[in-house]
């Protein structure tokens, strides 16, 4: 079974990110996915940006979850993304995005998907777990706050 803090390790916690947009955040997402596991970093970015364009992945209150399916990857992959600034991201309270929780899943994971997407807009959608993260200062701080907030 795979949970979100499982498949978002401290090393996929990036902190003030240098992005301005949502295409340099797919862009620092898909070149972070390559260094650390071998994903072609254009393939990825053009899934989310693909993903993106069907509608906005942001929940609002600062928050948003892209995430998409991706051909030859074997396991889940998640990362969370706090840009340097909040980004615009077509919300639907218009806010700016400075929390994001990036998840890609294989291909033909149509059901593990839907599950790990719903779990973190469960997640995500507190407000006392956002306000606790963005108290968060280090990666280390929001990979307790993941590992704290899973099911028992």
């Amino acid at each position: 079974m795979y949970t979100l803090a499982r498949m978002c390790p401290i090393e996929d916690i990036l902190l003030h990110a240098k992005v301005q947009n949502v295409h340099q955040l797919f862009e620092c997402a898909a070149q972070h996915l390559w260094h650390r596991y071998g994903l072609t970093s254009q393939s990825v970015a053009e899934r989310l940006a693909k993903r993106e364009k069907l509608g906005s992945t942001g929940l609002g209150q600062g928050v948003a979850i892209p995430h998409a399916r991706i051909s030859g990857l074997q396991v889940p992959l998640a990362l969370f993304i706090r840009p340097e600034h909040p980004i615009a991201f077509d919300a639907p309270d218009g806010k700016p995005v400075g929390e994001l929780f990036l998840l890609l899943v294989p291909e033909h994971a149509h059901q593990s998907h839907l599950q790990l997407l719903a779990d973190a807009v469960r997640l995500f959608s507190t407000r006392a777990f956002r306000e606790t993260l963005r108290a968060a200062t280090t990666p280390g701080d929001v990979r307790r706050l993941l590992l704290d907030s899973q099911p028992s």
